[in-house]
């Protein structure tokens, strides 16, 4: 059975744009790399033509593995029930109570997770930490150094 992962929308939309420019675009270069590296001549030694088959490779890889996960994608609802607690698709703003500074973190799937942006899986320490606590409560994080974390806010990404 093939696992089902939880997008937002904007993830869901980002995954179908990276697919048609792996078939579009990624796909076309590379099989004309293959191409021109064919007509060098002799293959056992052709680093261009080893590379272009790596690549193809990689490029295929990644095209199942996006398949796979948008024919078992579940779009997390735009407006959920109950935002009184912390959940998939909640952006929450917390506060760190040992060095008092506060942060604001997105809970996605896996596959959305981007530090870059603070939004983090829920499968990460701090993630499954928070999954599942209500506005107020106070979250400790055992990592080699323990913190805690107030939950200041929690309301749901709109993207």
């Amino acid at each position: 059975m093939k696992e089902v992962k939880q997008l937002t929308r904007s993830g869901y939309k980002d995954l179908q744009e990276e697919l048609r420019h792996l078939i579009d675009v990624e796909l076309v270069d590379v099989k004309t790399q293959l191409t021109e590296a064919r007509a060098q001549g002799d293959l056992s030694e052709n680093a261009d033509y080893d590379a272009a088959r790596d690549r193809l490779r990689e490029i295929n890889d990644r095209i199942k593995e996006i398949e796979d996960t948008l024919d078992n994608a579940v779009i997390i609802e735009d407006k959920p029930k109950n935002v009184k607690k912390v959940a998939l698709g909640s952006t929450i703003r917390v506060k760190n109570l040992t060095t008092g500074k506060e942060a604001e973190y997105t809970i996605v799937d896996t596959v959305e997770a981007d530090p870059f942006k603070n939004w983090i899986s829920q499968d990460c320490l701090v993630g499954s930490c928070l999954i599942g606590k209500s506005l107020g409560q106070i979250v400790e994080i055992k990592s080699a150094n323990p913190y805690k974390l107030e939950i200041l806010e929690i309301k749901f990404l709109t993207k």
